[in-house]
């Protein structure tokens, strides 16, 4: 039977940055990630987890728990060739993510678009649509990336559309899909950021099967979301606000879509996340340990949570 194998991530307990006195200190991650039910996380920010090999495995597996990804920006539509400094820069990032990555065990690395709009203050940092050019640049860059970093670690490029990038809505995620090379690049559905952005998640799995390399399951508030669209709020502020909220309390609808996966009969990261930044360092864990409760109900046998 296929698995859809269910983890979480440092995103569902407020983290987003390597260092920040806002957050919850890392070994009190690990901790609660491990008593709330999950063996499988990603890394988070570089630089949050130990990025010492032998230290960041030996905190891994005195908990019981497995890396399934790294996590890492890109701006590839900057460059202008592979030589550049903004494939260099982007590269440079991925390699120690992917060097760290794959010393672990782990076989992906989650590929996110860096956002147009500062998420921290709201700054509008460059235009939001790409010319026809950054998009080649974005897709070609993307196929050199994920083609160097399975060749040299092992580890797969799952990218991931976010809000405030140039990669948000559902015409734009089948726009990067068709430009890049399912040899090397696939997609990390992000099922919040895809509701969030007036996607369809279920219509993207049925138009491309072959390219859900990974998903992140996340709720979306929708009154939330439609304040955000109506005002044009960074997305920063809507998180503040609580656009993501914890299932089954949001849209989309986790049963129908993790039926929809399984049909795929594919085995699949299923990692949760629940953007809450800043958030109360006692919010997370009682909000993990429901939702864990919850995704293990819905119903669909190949959901596994080791």
């Amino acid at each position: 039977m296929p698995t859809i194998r269910v983890g979480s991530a440092p995103d569902s307990w407020g983290v987003w940055f390597p260092d920040d006195p806002q957050q919850t200190p890392y070994t009190r991650f690990l901790d609660e990630v491990a008593e709330s039910g999950y063996e499988w996380i990603e890394l988070g920010p570089y630089g949050y987890l130990p990025t010492d090999p032998e230290q960041l495995s030996d905190e891994l597996a005195g908990r019981n728990l497995k890396l399934s990804a790294g996590t890492v920006f890109e701006h590839l539509h900057q460059s202008q060739a592979r030589g550049d400094d903004a494939w260099n820069s982007v590269w440079t990032q991925i390699e120690d993510v992917a060097k760290l990555t794959a010393a672990v065990g782990g076989k992906h690395v989650v590929v996110i678009p860096e956002m147009w709009r500062d998420p921290a203050t709201g700054a509008v940092l460059e235009d939001r649509n790409l010319t026809p050019e950054q998009w080649r640049r974005k897709t070609q860059g993307m196929n050199e990336l994920g083609k160097a970093m399975f060749e040299k670690y092992g580890v797969r490029a799952q990218y991931h559309p976010h809000a405030d990038s140039h990669v948000d809505t559902e015409e734009n995620v089948y726009r990067f899909l068709d430009g890049t090379d399912a040899e090397f690049v696939n997609l990390c559905l992000d099922t919040g950021h895809i509701s969030y952005c007036g996607g369809d998640n279920i219509a993207i799995i049925r138009r491309a099967p072959e390219r859900i390399g990974y998903l992140h399951l996340k709720q979306v508030d929708p009154e939330v979301r439609a304040k955000a669209a109506a005002e044009d709020l960074p997305f920063g502020e809507a998180v503040r606000l609580g656009a993501m909220t914890e299932p089954p309390l949001g849209i989309p609808e986790m049963p129908p879509l993790l039926a929809e996966i399984e049909k795929l009969g594919i085995d699949v990261f299923a990692i949760v996340e629940q953007d809450m930044y800043p958030c109360e360092v006692d919010a997370p864990l009682p909000i993990a340990k429901r939702t864990r409760a919850y995704l293990g109900s819905c119903g669909v046998p190949s959901v596994r949570f080791d």
